[in-house]
């Protein structure tokens, strides 16, 4: 099945089988899928959390929309932005790069002090905007990657940011959580939304066309 099929495929399952895990090796696909996402200035300013240990789901669900929705499902997928913007952080990933592209330190440094010129002069607020922003790149792909394997899964912005930051110690991580994706495999039978027709805006209203 193509990705436009897998997409079609997919919805946001509203119940899932507490009693079906997704395998180990489709999670480390549908990370892989996170971590393989384009980033702004390739600087992957995002990391993502892999959470199936039940008592803790039970404990970030306190507060959140459909919370037996994260209690039931297989895993949940913390998707967390860096907090700010550091000389440290930018300097860490282009060593990286160029070490492991067999490249001296510092071959880029034209271009990381640019950036760093924009970003250090930010509010840390500002800057967890953005970090937050390159974060939904890598969500998008999980969310596709999951659909390909056929693993259910569900986006969430509704949930206690305070709390889940609070649990998993992500301030000490320099992190901040910016959306769940749940996943796991429906309960058809108890989900109201599935088997419904997928709706959506047509593209003669969705696609604007300049010729």
């Amino acid at each position: 099945m193509g990705l436009l099929e897998s997409l079609q495929w997919r919805y946001a399952a509203k119940k899932y089988d507490p009693s079906k895990k997704v395998s180990e090796e489709n999670i480390d696909k549908i990370v892989e899928a996170a971590r393989l996402a384009p980033t702004s200035s390739g600087l992957q300013q995002f990391r993502v959390l892999v959470v199936s240990n039940q008592d803790l789901k039970e404990k970030l669900s306190e507060n959140a929309l459909n919370p037996e929705v994260m209690v039931d499902c297989s895993h949940v997928l913390v998707f967390a932005a860096w907090d700010n913007y550091t000389e440290e952080r930018i300097d860490a990933i282009y060593d990286r790069t160029t070490d492991e592209r067999d490249l001296p330190r510092g071959r880029f440094s034209s271009y990381t002090d640019k950036i760093k010129g924009i970003y250090l002069n930010e509010a840390a607020e500002k800057n967890f905007v953005h970090t937050a922003h390159q974060s939904y790149i890598g969500f998008a792909m999980s969310i596709a990657m999951a659909a390909e394997l056929k693993v259910d899964s569900t986006p969430a912005e509704g949930f206690d940011s305070a709390l889940v930051d609070e649990v998993l110690g992500l301030k000490e991580k320099g992190l901040r959580s910016v959306t769940l994706l749940y996943l796991g495999y429906r309960d058809s039978e108890g989900d109201w939304l599935a088997g419904m027709k997928k709706v959506r805006n047509p593209k003669s209203e969705f696609v604007i066309e300049y010729r």
